[in-house]
């Protein structure tokens, strides 16, 4: 064995551990729905349940559900706030709509946490009215993948 074969040995084990080590971030990762069986709906207050939930990891999943618009529902979305400013006020300005007000229905739709940096989501009906005075809002960072 030349030392060409050593090199691409160890290039092979360093493959199979990365993908071995990134395999392993989401055995564990694990599947929240905001707000248990309130799901996400006005007048819940998300940041006890975040808080109640928490440690929230990278490769979790959150999954928000809730009935489309009807003459008996008020229409729900979700939206990623841009920073912290914009969360504490209800600014939707800047934001971006991850879950429309149908996308919500039956199983709901799924969000993963991919990144470790604070995570601020609000409903962004009524022009953020459902963010201001009904509560429907949160904010999470999550840790590093669980490894179990």
């Amino acid at each position: 064995m030349g030392p060409r074969s050593g090199i691409l040995v160890a290039g092979i084990v360093v493959v199979l551990a990365l993908t071995f080590a990134s395999d392993m971030s989401t055995v564990n990762a694990a599947r929240f729905i905001v707000g248990d069986d309130k799901h996400w709906t006005f007048g819940y207050n998300y940041t006890d349940w975040a808080q109640k939930n928490a440690p929230f990891h990278v490769n979790d999943t959150l999954v928000f559900m809730y009935d489309p618009p009807s003459n008996l529902t008020h229409p729900h979305s979700v939206y990623l706030m841009n920073n912290l400013k914009s969360y504490l006020t209800c600014n939707l300005n800047k934001s971006r709509m991850v879950g429309n007000v149908i996308q919500g229905a039956g199983s709901g739709f799924e969000f993963t946490l991919t990144k470790r940096k604070p995570h601020y989501f609000a409903c962004g009906e009524r022009n953020g009215f459902h963010c201001t005075v009904g509560q429907m809002k949160f904010v999470i960072t999550p840790k590093r993948p669980c490894r179990g």
